[in-house]
């Protein structure tokens, strides 16, 4: 059973799970409930045999906006738990959405700032409406980066241009972002859902045992020499089984 709440939406469509952010009046700032209910269904989907991918998106005009700078305000004066927890749980969903065996995909509509761009950078694959509005907005509000933002964005669109969006807190658009390899794609935001759905559809369709594999290969790789990653690729015991029946269709054919 996926937890889910008002302000955190879940439904599944074949073995494509979809997760929406709903907190649009708030253009779904990530509040500590949020990112708690966020993380609490990340779990639960990762122990889903029966999804093979998980699709986040947000309602309204945005993705995220980040942080919810007012309830961070408020739980600061009320004794630095609540901050704490967000923070905690925050990580605890990055390292969810990347050791999870589902292929995770964002949808990005719209705004997404700061620290939901740091979770954004988590996710295996990026689709961006052209319109999207994409920025790190830390040194705007004098908050340092807790969530990975110094090392990942680098990771993805080099060092220059991740200082350049850090240093200037200028957003850019989806168009932009794929140009720069932050996105693996835009398209028109009409577009968006469509273009998301059969890419899950395209990924669903091949073996989900060995698309874990490979994500996980892919992760130690990002993380180690060429030398560890291809030695870590060799010695890897890999047990694959969802496809047996096709290899046997496929011999069958083969035959007549």
């Amino acid at each position: 059973m996926i937890p889910t709440t008002d302000i955190l939406l879940f439904e599944q469509r074949d073995a494509v799970a979809y997760l929406t952010l709903n907190r649009p009046d708030s253009l779904n700032a990530l509040s500590p409930a949020l990112v708690a209910d966020w993380n609490k269904a990340a779990k639960a989907i990762a122990q889903s045999p029966d999804i093979k991918v998980l699709v986040v998106q947000g309602a309204g005009r945005a993705w995220s906006a980040g942080v919810d700078l007012q309830a961070l305000n408020e739980s600061i004066q009320g004794g630095q738990f609540a901050a704490d927890q967000i923070l905690k749980d925050g990580l605890q969903l990055i390292e969810t959405l990347q050791a999870m065996p589902q292929v995770t995909i964002a949808a990005i509509n719209g705004f997404c700032f700061t620290g939901a761009l740091e979770i954004a950078l988590a996710f295996d694959l990026i689709v961006a409406a052209d319109e999207a509005r994409i920025g790190d907005t830390h040194a705007k509000w004098g908050i340092a980066p807790k969530w990975g933002m110094t090392q990942r964005l680098p990771q993805r669109i080099g060092l220059l241009k991740a200082m350049e969006m850090s240093f200037t807190t200028q957003p850019i658009s989806g168009t932009e972002a794929a140009a720069l390899g932050l996105a693996n794609r835009s398209v028109p935001l009409a577009q968006l859902d469509q273009t998301v759905a059969q890419l899950a559809a395209q990924i669903t369709q091949n073996s989900a045992q060995t698309i874990a594999a490979m994500k996980q290969l892919y992760y130690y790789g990002a993380h180690h020499t060429l030398h560890e990653g291809l030695e870590h690729e060799y010695q890897a015991d890999i047990r694959i089984n969802d496809r047996e029946e096709f290899l046997r269709d496929f011999k069958q054919n083969k035959k007549r």
